[in-house]
């Protein structure tokens, strides 16, 4: 691939001659990337829309025509974690495909296509005094994230950066390390084809561990930083951060069936809610059915579960009405069983009373991820719709429509549980803050 020249710390971290740096090396490291952010975001935040929607049309373009280059890095990753024996959901988060990388480009030339909101005002009201009060879109200016696993959301968080006005310094797993700086060259030569700052986008492409206490630690650089991983990850973050974060811990989601509800359409959506895929954080881990509905469904859904090969931990009534679904793999669950996040083939099953039952199950056990109920009953659907406490609440659909490009966002920098700032999917809106403005033809407070 034609890389674009690297700036000389960046290719100092990213030539991996010494992945464990000194200290004092690595201090240095990290606050030239936070200088060369807080200067880019000066030059972002004033960037017309014209420049930054043809930087990620650039972007696009680089990534379809260096899949094949993309995908051989790739392999260096993958081969490397196989050997280190990373489990089998870590390894298919870490894998590129065509198709993935055509989405993420996807995602690229949505945003372009979307409006530019930086600079927008909104809410201008007149007040007695003669002024005129309003509120304008800003970007937040420097975000720092740090994710395991998932190459793509290099070119995620990239694009979303650029589009709201931002400049970002990205921390990905050891485990992608090859995938990310690649993907961090092509958007470095995007930026610079576009005429904006090259430093807009910086990957620490040192995999030494203690670069992450440092990001987290910089508010003279770092506006808010945003986790994306492993609990523990999160947890770490969360707990040693000096800067805001935004953050979600789990994604154990729900799919409630209701009754009434059309019996083909659950079983079509618990099924894809389920199996789909089952790394992401929006696959349901939790499948609750109402007892009306349960001998009629159930049977259907665990013959479909048993053929995909997907363990059931059920209550004793789950379990009873599914002992006699050939080969099925159906075991008892535990208490822990409804609050666990599975990211493998594993559901937890359970029979409840209605919808009160559900809402009270979900609220407790549940992550505030993504629930969904399906149901042909509209009150139901209008009542779990507000009872439900989720970032995303679903009525008759899958709960891994839980995502950035599919809500219309053209990407995501993630998945918010918090209730300030930003919840759900994380858009260019949940990379931008509002400040006052104050309109006047020369008013004096009296």
């Amino acid at each position: 691939m034609n890389a674009p020249e690297k700036a000389p710390l960046l290719a100092q971290a990213a030539s991996g001659a010494a992945p464990e740096a000194a200290a004092g090396d690595l201090t240095a490291l990290m606050q030239t990337l936070g200088t060369q952010a807080r200067t880019a975001s000066a030059l972002m935040a004033k960037a017309s829309s014209a420049s930054k929607n043809t930087a990620l049309r650039a972007l696009a373009r680089r990534l379809r025509e260096h899949t094949a280059s993309l995908l051989t890095d790739n392999t260096v990753d993958l081969e490397r974690a196989k050997t280190a024996g990373l489990s089998a959901p870590m390894v298919d988060r870490l894998k590129l495909t065509p198709k993935i990388l055509d989405t993420v480009a996807l995602g690229c030339e949505q945003l372009a296509a979307m409006p530019d909101i930086i600079g927008e005002i909104s809410g201008l009201t007149q007040q007695p005094s003669g002024i005129r009060v309003g509120q304008m879109r800003v970007p937040l200016g420097v975000f720092g994230m740090i994710f395991e696993s998932r190459p793509n959301v290099t070119i995620e968080a990239a694009s979303l950066s650029i589009k709201s006005g931002n400049a970002c310094i990205l921390r990905g797993g050891s485990e992608a390390i090859e995938s990310n700086k690649a993907l961090a060259l092509l958007v470095r030569d995007a930026l610079a084809e576009a005429g904006l700052p090259q430093d807009a986008v910086q990957l620490v492409a040192t995999t030494d561990r203690a670069a992450v206490g440092q990001l987290i630690a910089m508010p003279e650089f770092v506006d808010v930083i945003i986790p994306r991983g492993g609990r523990s990850l999160i947890e770490r973050v969360s707990r040693e951060a000096k800067v805001p974060v935004i953050k979600h811990l789990d994604g154990n989601c729900h799919t409630y069936v209701d009754a009434p509800c059309d019996i083909a359409m659950a079983v079509a959506v618990a099924d894809n809610a389920k199996t789909q895929k089952y790394s992401p954080c929006n696959a349901s881990e939790g499948l609750l059915v109402a007892r009306d509905v349960a001998r009629e469904f159930l049977p259907k859904i665990g013959a479909i579960y048993a053929a995909k090969g997907v363990e059931m931990r059920c209550d004793p009534e789950a379990q009873a009405i599914l002992a006699s679904v050939p080969g099925a793999n159906v075991t008892t669950a535990t208490e822990q069983d409804w609050y666990t996040e599975y990211l493998a083939p594993i559901i937890s099953i359970k029979l409840v009373d209605g919808l009160d039952e559900a809402i009270a199950h979900i609220n407790r056990y549940g992550s505030h991820h993504t629930d969904a109920i399906l149901t042909s009953d509209h009150v139901h659907a209008q009542r779990f719709l507000r009872e439900v406490d989720s970032a995303s609440v679903m009525v008759n659909a899958s709960t891994r429509f839980a995502d950035g490009f599919e809500y219309g966002l053209g990407a995501e920098i993630g998945i918010s549980t918090d209730k300030f700032h930003a919840r759900g999917p994380v858009g260019i809106a949940g990379l931008t803050s509002l400040k006052w403005v104050v309109l006047g033809q020369g008013e004096v407070r009296t």
